[in-house]
């Protein structure tokens, strides 16, 4: 009897590599074709990255439409062209160093509807193109500002120029723009060196499978969430995740 293909895959996908080069890797361990992802991930960032396959790949659109949590380191006397580590980071003059409060009241600012203009370097299309292309051939993409949801944020760490941030949002939100915009709201730099992805939805960085240990498992099959059970997961109120106690 053929076991069935249908269902999702948490993957935790390793820095380094590309969303779409993640799901080529598991494509070959399973021998899918017919596969896709819910919600790319930067080269840079590691964590949940839910892998579709067969036809599964209908959820997609579910799995995107669902509250994310991200864990984010945000250096704020730097920026950069990419609005992360992936390209050379420039110091930004701080005439003061924003305190702890400042901070805090800053990062509160940016919950609920926000208006977000997504970075250059970006999987955003524009005009049936991708950002990032326009942007590595020299032009210089006009990306228009878009409403986003960000359910909270949370200041874990903070010991200058490191904010280290815990957030939910929903879909379409940027991080790196808000590392961005936080900074210009504080009158400092503001770019991405760390970036996690911590949960989509019911699904998170606890029970996802590394790539190696999906390769050297006895069957692949053991890190398939089936189809049904994948729906019914998917279906249930996608409310936002509680928000951490304060530290």
């Amino acid at each position: 009897m053929n076991e069935s293909q249908d269902g999702i895959v948490n993957l935790n996908k390793p820095r380094g590599i590309t969303s779409a080069k993640a799901l080529y890797r598991v494509r070959k361990i399973t021998g899918v074709r017919k596969s896709g992802h819910g919600g790319t991930l930067d080269p840079g960032a590691d964590g949940v990255l839910l892998l579709c396959l067969g036809r599964a790949t209908k959820l997609v659109e579910r799995i995107m439409d669902q509250p994310k949590v991200y864990l984010a380191d945000f250096r704020l006397d730097v920026t950069s062209a990419t609005l992360d580590a992936d390209s050379e980071m420039e110091p930004v003059a701080c005439s003061a160093r924003p305190t702890r409060a400042a901070l805090l009241d800053c990062l509160r600012s940016f919950e609920g509807r926000i208006e977000q203009t997504p970075p250059a370097v970006s999987a955003v299309k524009i005009g049936g193109r991708p950002a990032y292309k326009l942007a590595r051939r020299g032009e210089t993409p006009k990306l228009r500002p878009r409403a986003v949801h960000v359910y909270w944020i949370h200041l874990r760490q903070y010991d200058w120029p490191i904010a280290r941030i815990e957030m939910a949002c929903g879909r379409g939100t940027y991080v790196r723009s808000l590392a961005r915009d936080v900074g210009a709201a504080l009158g400092v730099g503001g770019c991405v060196t760390s970036l996690t992805r911590l949960a989509i939805g019911p699904f998170d960085l606890r029970s996802a499978w590394s790539m190696d240990d999906l390769a050297r498992a006895a069957s692949w099959r053991d890190a398939l969430i089936p189809l049904e059970r994948a729906r019914t997961l998917l279906t249930r109120d996608s409310a936002a995740p509680s928000r951490p106690r304060a530290s």
